[in-house]
């Protein structure tokens, strides 16, 4: 078995896996970075600024998805005018004409991604993409399909603010292992790193916050899929701040664990890309995209 050491952010430290033959070592790939968006004008383009300043291992390059689920603020304008002042960052902008959820939004961004792998990054500063490449190389080293950061282990810097928040996160997480069989410490974590051809293989069907039990159900069920957990930081935000999660919505989260034990997983391998680093998407796949208005 060959051993590789694999080439790090300038930030972070040096890593040594032993390689696999499945190993994508010295093979450029292309990262898809899909944010929905909903009234994040105060932080837009402070998120676009961080993944534009981020260089990711193995020379792998950056597709960025933004997915304004039509919002009433500044959101819009500002995304277009920092699209028009940062011409090198490439950036796919899709506008939702009626507000649907932010699962539809990051059903929309799937269905556009022509990347390699695939990540979700929610529009707030709650989450660092510098941390990208920890979630990239359990993937590139060929030991996972997807890798789940976890926001309660691994000694990042964690902010601490509300008693009940991470209380409910482990309770839904729990009640998930004991459905999925996993061993997860953060099922509801925003960061989920898949290769491209695994997610594009889901048949997604939530369009709000139940979007996570449902994936992370569906993915657990996918025949000899390799998932890891990484830890990450977490920089959480109050809802003066903006956080829009509640407890009605960890209820749902609850019911939807429990739902998708009982519901046919419609697992079907997607493609890999093809040499232009895009997707043939059956019409099956097509006709689950919610409707869009690319800008």
């Amino acid at each position: 078995m060959c051993e590789i050491l694999i080439r790090p952010d300038r930030r972070d430290y040096f890593l040594f896996i032993p390689g696999t033959h499945q190993s994508l070592e010295n093979k450029a790939g292309k990262l898809s970075i899909v944010i929905p968006a909903y009234n994040e004008e105060n932080t837009i383009l402070s998120i676009l600024d961080r993944i534009n300043q981020v260089r990711l291992i193995n020379e792998i390059v950056k597709e960025v998805i933004v997915v304004n689920d039509c919002s009433r603020d500044k959101t819009d304008r500002l995304i277009k005018e920092y699209m028009a002042d940062t011409p090198e960052m490439y950036i796919q902008y899709i506008l939702h004409t009626v507000n649907q959820g932010k699962g539809a939004a990051i059903h929309t961004g799937i269905a556009h991604v022509t990347g390699d792998y695939l990540i979700i990054q929610d529009a707030d500063l709650e989450y660092d993409p510098r941390e990208y490449n920890t979630l990239l190389k359990p993937i590139v080293e060929g030991h996972a399909d997807v890798v789940f950061g976890t926001r309660f282990f691994g000694g990042k810097p964690h902010r601490i603010l509300f008693f009940w928040h991470p209380i409910g996160n482990r309770l839904l997480t729990f009640f998930s292992n004991i459905f999925t069989g996993l061993n997860l410490t953060d099922m509801e974590t925003c960061y989920k790193l898949f290769r491209a051809d695994i997610l594009k293989g889901l048949r997604l069907t939530e369009k709000r916050f139940g979007f996570e039990p449902e994936i992370t159900a569906k993915t657990a069920r996918i025949p000899g899929v390799r998932i890891y957990e990484v830890g990450i930081s977490y920089y959480g935000r109050t809802f003066q701040e903006g956080k829009k999660i509640g407890w009605k919505d960890r209820l749902r989260a609850l019911y939807r664990i429990i739902k998708y034990k009982f519901i046919k997983n419609e697992y079907r391998p997607a493609k890999r890309p093809t040499g232009d680093g895009t997707y043939n998407l059956t019409t099956s796949e097509r006709s689950t995209a919610p409707e869009s208005m690319d800008v």
